[in-house]
């Protein structure tokens, strides 16, 4: 196996230069620094990361957790979240995925473990993790969760705004009893999203209606248990925001189960623009919430604070959009 000294006696350098140069390290002239490069090349050298990690002090991993893998994360939050983060971290780094849920007490993770971590928040729960974190000095972004005050970098989408053009949507095409599946109770995006809801409801000035909100824990199962109690009351709304897509595409099924042609007899709208959002029959229309985006960002931004030694804390908002598809109708009266 070609090391670094082995190098360096061919370049006729010391072991030093050349781990500075392989580092591309402002101190090394750059001819020298591109015939070391030129000699690691031809020798196929890959360099040694467990010992290097000693050297240097670094584990050459990053973390990126969730609240919970198991309890309320969909496949495709998860998928995209992932994908995000992944196109971004380059092959140096070794990527630990987890929920918080899985630990009983944080002194696993430490400075030796992580070189940085990325936390997909999504409840108030979290705050314990973000001190203990914060408290032994690993770098944090935190995404999908506005985190007041604190310094940290923090990327999220505005819930409440895509929650509102969701029903403002539904209210531009005739409707005025609308009904919502929510989410999982504690979580930040329920909240936000039902409070869109109900800001949507007040600025049009139609009323809500308790037997019209009804829980959900965002799952396909959930949404269709949701929809069939809406169609059991005396009097259903003509239209329906569910907090997430799955909970959507499960409320269509229970909806043409009880011989209710969706948008027809029922308009339905989803968060999220999951990709089975295209697919399903009708195209489910949706406020796209760019959940990869945000993860490519989140990456990027952690990346720099590891590469740079800066710890410049931002918040950034990233829009949400609507997107028509073919599950909203214009109500007929």
């Amino acid at each position: 196996m070609v090391t670094i000294k082995d190098i360096a006696r061919i370049a006729n350098v010391s072991h030093t230069t050349v781990s500075r140069a392989l580092n591309d390290s402002p101190l090394i002239k750059p001819d020298t620094k591109r015939k070391i490069l030129e000699i690691a090349s031809q020798l196929n050298y890959t360099p040694n990361y467990n010992a290097k990690s000693l050297v240097l002090q670094k584990s050459y991993t990053i973390g990126l957790f969730f609240t919970s893998i198991s309890n309320g994360t969909s496949a495709s939050f998860f998928v995209d979240t992932v994908k995000g983060v992944n196109q971004v971290i380059n092959q140096e780094y070794n990527l630990f995925v987890r929920g918080i849920d899985d630990y009983h007490d944080f002194s696993s993770i430490h400075k030796r473990r992580f070189d940085g971590i990325i936390l997909m928040s999504q409840s108030e729960e979290d705050h314990a993790f973000i001190a203990h974190v914060t408290q032994e000095s690993i770098p944090l972004v935190v995404l999908n969760r506005d985190v007041s005050g604190l310094t940290i970098t923090n990327i999220t989408a505005n819930d409440r705004e895509g929650s509102f053009q969701a029903v403002h949507y539904l209210i531009e095409n005739g409707h005025s009893d609308i009904a919502i599946i929510e989410g999982i109770k504690g979580f930040k995006s329920s909240y936000e999203r039902k409070m869109g809801y109900l800001d949507a409801l007040k600025s049009h000035h139609l009323a809500s209606r308790s037997d019209w909100m009804i829980p959900g824990n965002y799952t396909m199962e959930s949404g269709y248990s949701a929809m069939r109690q809406l169609l059991s009351l005396p009097h259903p709304p003509t239209a329906v925001f569910c907090s997430n897509d799955d909970m959507a595409i499960g409320a269509m099924n229970a909806a043409f189960a009880n011989g209710i042609d969706v948008p027809k007899d029922m308009s339905i709208i989803g968060f999220d623009d999951i990709d089975p959002a295209k697919y399903t029959t009708p195209s489910l229309s949706t406020i796209k919430r760019p959940i990869e985006k945000i993860s490519i960002l989140g990456a990027e931004k952690l990346l720099k604070m590891l590469e740079e030694q800066t710890f410049e804390y931002e918040k950034l908002f990233v829009h949400t959009e609507l997107i028509v598809r073919n599950s909203v109708s214009e109500l007929v009266k």
